[in-house]
């Protein structure tokens, strides 16, 4: 074979070899750069997407602003800041956590189901005092839990209600609710204000007979035993209320389901489980730095756990109750005010009385006398302004100057007056 031809061939054959392995470099290049711009692609679109759910967790309530304190007030925590700082920070802290806490337990609530919706409200609506309270019950601060849970109580029945008619009524001439509803809410308001008194009418049965001093064990006995009666009636009107009798409670639930939820149940109870831990550890903070400021500030432990901690925990309830009265939607805001009013009752006290059970802490529902009185007296007030299903911004006014009487009152009241749970 001529030279020039071995030579040709060997030129073709190495350029086809060539050509091949250029075409499938190409075809490989191609292959990556498309699996690379698909990676690409869904990163984005996940970025996107995480953006636009964060945007509408941190929009949905305009206190959340302050999330800027949540850091700060971990931070005091953890650097052992003065007490006075520790308080402050974590007590701004945890208004902001408590609107998001309501704002993905009213999303989950939208995607499960009424009857379970209505359970996880009753479970997770109240969930900021409850982890106060189980934080303080711990460490053995009877008074601040039992004054929080008072302080809740008040603070709806009085404050946020009062707010709902006054708001409202200087919008409207008048406005109507369902007053079946407010009643029956208000009757089991009743009778969570005879589980205080009964108790304390015992203790001071007792106590009549100066030889023996009275046993605060039978006051426990006693109290341990009407939380399960009080847990069994509440979870009676859960069935009344959901299952049985649902059309009183129609106005409500249509003002309600007008709601389309923007979360998915996963994303909603993701955001629940981390602001839940962000809320446990702002309280213990919270909490621990309370003696701190009793010493410093003169402030009474009855005064912080009656009046500033509930008003926190409610802060994003307060938010929701105004706005829907303003909008017109007053079974809404009864159901919003009184309904907390009655889980705190009803659900959140007798439970932390069998938690303190468990746990060999002396949580009882004896409450001094002058507590067990102003319960009283603002149960009956609520209760005589709801009864005609009409509301304006007077009966308004009424409560909320009751409650600043009240708010007064017990910033006066000293610590020395009696720790609430254990007779003095």
């Amino acid at each position: 074979m001529p030279a020039n031809d071995l030579e040709n061939g060997t030129h073709n054959e190495t350029d086809r070899l060539l050509g091949a392995n250029g075409a499938n470099g190409t075809h490989h290049y191609g292959t990556y750069q498309k699996y690379k711009d698909q990676v690409q692609r869904t990163f984005n679109s996940a970025c996107r997407y995480s953006y636009n759910k964060t945007r509408i967790v941190l929009l949905s309530n305009y206190v959340n602003i302050l999330l800027v304190f949540v850091p700060l007030g971990i931070i005091a925590g953890m650097l052992g800041w003065s007490p006075t700082a520790t308080f402050v920070l974590n007590f701004m802290a945890i208004i902001p956590l408590a609107a998001l806490l309501s704002f993905a337990t009213e999303e989950l609530s939208l995607e499960v189901g009424e009857t379970l919706g209505g359970l996880m409200n009753a479970t997770f609506g109240n969930a900021v005092e409850l982890i106060v309270s189980i934080v303080a019950l711990t460490k053995g601060e009877i008074r601040i839990v039992q004054a929080s849970m008072l302080g809740s109580i008040l603070s709806n029945i009085l404050l946020v209600l009062g707010m709902c008619f006054f708001f409202g009524g200087l919008k409207y001439h008048e406005q109507v609710f369902n007053s079946t509803v407010a009643s029956t809410m208000s009757s089991l308001m009743a009778v969570a204000t005879s589980s205080l008194i009964i108790p304390a009418a015992l203790y001071a049965s007792m106590a009549q007979n100066r030889d023996t001093a009275p046993d605060f064990e039978q006051i426990l006995s006693l109290s341990r035993g009407t939380s399960i009666v009080i847990l069994i009636l509440y979870m009676m009107y859960l069935v009344f209320q959901l299952k049985t009798h649902t059309d009183l409670f129609a106005g409500a639930q249509e003002e309600e389901s007008e709601q389309v939820a923007a979360l998915t149940p996963w994303e909603a109870g993701g955001v629940l489980v981390v602001v839940t831990v962000m809320v446990a550890i702002c309280a213990e903070y919270l909490v621990g730095s309370i003696e701190g400021i009793v010493e410093s500030s003169g402030i009474s432990k009855t005064f912080i756990g009656l009046i500033l901690i509930p008003i926190v925990g409610n802060a994003a309830e307060h938010v929701t109750a105004v706005v829907v009265a303003m909008k017109n939607k007053m079974d809404l805001a009864i159901g919003v005010a009184i309904g907390s009013s009655m889980q705190i009752a009803l659900l959140v006290t007798p439970f932390l009385v069998i938690l303190g059970w468990i746990i060999g802490q002396p949580m009882s529902l004896y409450f001094q006398t002058f507590e067990t009185v102003v319960f009283f007296v603002s149960t009956y007030l609520t209760y005589y302004v709801v009864q005609d299903g009409k509301s304006n911004y007077l009966e308004g006014a009424m409560l909320l100057g009751i409650y600043t009487i009240i708010a007064i009152s017990f910033y006066v009241y000293p610590d020395t007056a009696g720790l609430p749970g254990t007779p003095s």
